[in-house]
């Protein structure tokens, strides 16, 4: 038994390590959005490349490990890579920041509980429930309830409910498949970068040259933390970690995002803010054990 829980605990470790990340992301892309000139399918785009750049730099040093991932489980992960993250951004155009967040992490473990059930056979404990019920209520305390914003407040919704199946196809099929697929992250980034870029390339896919040094700055971290790293942690612990259980372990993201915001932006939480964040811990704290 033992034995069986280090691995658990570690791919527990990587899922909330990758999640966290990812929390900084929103950070950093609320930034380039302000100053780089670059819509968010185009940061999303070089979020991609740079991933895959700083990967195959990585694997060059290392030596990495051969990449035996099948091609059908990288254009399947790579198309849900690029689903979850465009439709995200889409949503965000037409509801609004808050709506988006709660729709698309509010409904992905719900949908990746349901497909694990049903694809996977995996069974929905007691305790997955009470997760599940209480990182969904957390998350909505968490952001609060504002009003639709946005051109097509109905277009939004659809678009994060798009997101959110984007990525419990992302969360089951890497399930299903088994193994871990971490050493295949950089060749899923190719597909997701060629689904992105005619997007991209609409929208706008080159920065302002004001203040040039510091965009690449933001969007080398952005490729190298919350992509490359982050992506790489998070297949490692899906090898190990029930689909359910990483679905609600990844909503530390809007977590670390927060205290970031309060603690680098100046940013303040209400009451019911803080009540859902315990929430959302909490649910996370009931998973630490098979």
């Amino acid at each position: 038994m033992k034995g069986e829980a280090a691995p658990y605990g570690r791919g527990l470790f990587f899922v909330a390590a990758a999640a966290t990340a990812w929390g900084t992301g929103g950070a950093v892309a609320a930034v380039l959005y302000r100053t780089s000139g670059l819509g968010p399918v185009a940061v999303s785009f070089w979020r991609l490349v740079l991933g895959i750049t700083v990967l195959l730099i990585v694997a060059r040093i290392a030596g990495g490990q051969r990449d035996d991932t099948r091609l059908t489980s990288t254009i399947v992960l790579g198309i849900g890579l690029a689903v979850y993250q465009t439709a995200y951004y889409g949503a965000i155009a037409h509801v609004g920041l808050a709506i988006a967040t709660v729709v698309t992490l509010g409904a992905g473990p719900v949908l990746v509980a349901v497909s694990a059930r049903w694809f996977l056979a995996e069974s929905l404990t007691t305790r997955k429930l009470l997760a599940v019920g209480g990182s969904v209520v957390g998350l909505i305390l968490l952001v609060g309830a504002p009003a639709g914003v946005g051109a097509n407040p109905a277009l939004g919704v659809v678009l994060a409910l798009t997101s959110a199946a984007g990525y419990a196809m992302v969360t089951v099929y890497g399930r299903r498949v088994g193994g871990d697929l971490a050493n295949g992250t950089a060749a899923a980034f190719v597909v997701a970068a060629i689904c992105v870029l005619p997007l991209a390339l609409v929208e706008g896919l080159l920065p302002h040259l004001a203040g040039l040094g510091s965009t690449t700055g933001w969007l080398i971290y952005l490729g190298a933390v919350p992509t490359a790293l982050a992506y790489r942690l998070f297949f490692a612990g899906l090898a190990v970690v029930p689909a359910t259980v990483t679905a609600v372990v990844t909503l530390v993201e809007p977590v670390a995002a927060t205290v970031i915001a309060v603690a680098l932006l100046g940013e303040h939480l209400a009451p019911l803010s803080l009540v859902g964040a315990a929430l959302m811990l909490a649910a996370v704290t009931l998973l630490t054990r098979e």
